[in-house]
């Protein structure tokens, strides 16, 4: 496994607004699963990601959003074992850092309060998920788990979640950061001109209150079936009529989707550099089928030369 060594870690390149951040983002298993089928998805995901130059893991926190969209999911949602405990007890292998999610309405404040006095802020950074609607019942509400990460542990590294098609994202990450957020995980990414506006949107509130930008990294995500688009658009991803139109009478829709990947991901870093906005990536597949996720193991390793890793810095 790669080592940058110590000079590198994620929590330092995000807290200096470092350009090229690159994260590989899992799902834990589902919580019904056997200790030995955790076992083996665990070993599993830890051998397709030996050889990756990532900066560290991110693993979700999956959680019922039928309150956000009445149709029909494409994938039907189970419940998911809590990724804290995934990466505790089952990637101890694991040698970089972790970013756990945490779908904060499923928790009470004790629940956050436990976790929160546990977690290691050296190996372990978090992202801050709210509710899926406004009207869905909640234990606890994304101000309330700012507050408390503020009180009980104000040394973890939160981050919290961009949604690029939102006109007016640029405002919400600017409240989150002035809730505590040092970085900012985008949904994923299959229009680039919106996350190009989002991110010029941030950029230039942020110059005008005088207040450093922090780093966007740009979730991207392969899609090799008609199944796995219409899943993506559910959502809530905005996938032009004309990207859907190619992909679906493409001959090959997984290596189509890749290359459209890799465009956005060349869009971006150009668009970024020229602005001077701190940015990164995280890779992941919303899909269990193993071609589609072998394909974002490739994606993120083919994104890690893009960045120059190894090289100098992109900031």
């Amino acid at each position: 496994m790669v080592d940058h060594g110590d000079t590198a870690t994620l929590r330092t390149r995000l807290t200096n607004a470092e350009s090229g951040v690159l994260l590989f983002g899992i799902t834990p298993p589902r919580l019904s699963a056997s200790d030995e089928r955790i076992r083996e998805i665990a070993a599993a995901t830890l051998a397709r990601l030996k050889s990756l130059d990532v900066d560290g893991l991110a693993v979700y926190d999956i959680d019922d959003e039928s309150d956000r969209n009445p149709q029909e999911r494409p994938f039907p949602y189970l419940p998911t074992m809590d990724p804290a405990v995934f990466h505790a007890d089952y990637l101890g292998e694991w040698n970089r850092p972790a970013v756990i999610y945490r779908c904060v309405g499923k928790y009470t404040g004790t629940e956050l309060r436990t976790w929160l006095r546990e977690a290691d802020p050296e190996s372990v950074l978090s992202v801050f998920v709210g509710a899926s609607s406004k009207g869905k019942e909640v234990r606890t509400r994304l101000p309330e788990a700012q507050a408390l990460r503020r009180d009980v542990r104000p040394e973890l590294l939160l981050g919290g979640v961009a949604i690029t098609e939102r006109t007016d994202e640029h405002l919400r990450l600017i409240a989150k950061q002035e809730a505590g957020c040092s970085y900012f995980i985008s949904q994923v990414v299959y229009s680039a001109d919106a996350a190009k506006s989002m991110v010029s949107d941030y950029y230039y509130a942020c110059r005008e209150r005088r207040i450093e930008p922090k780093p966007v990294l740009f979730t991207l995500s392969v899609c090799g079936s008609e199944k796995t688009l219409t899943f993506l658009r559910w959502l809530g991803v905005d996938v032009p009529r004309w990207l859907a139109n190619s992909l679906l009478h493409a001959d090959d829709t997984l290596a189509a989707s890749y290359e459209h990947c890799l465009a956005n991901a060349r869009d971006l870093i150009a668009f970024c550099g020229a602005l001077r906005m701190p940015f990164g990536f995280l890779v992941e597949s919303v899909s269990i089928r193993k071609a589609e996720i072998e394909a974002s193991v490739a994606l993120a390793a083919e994104l890690s030369e893009l960045l120059g890793r190894g090289g100098e810095s992109l900031t």
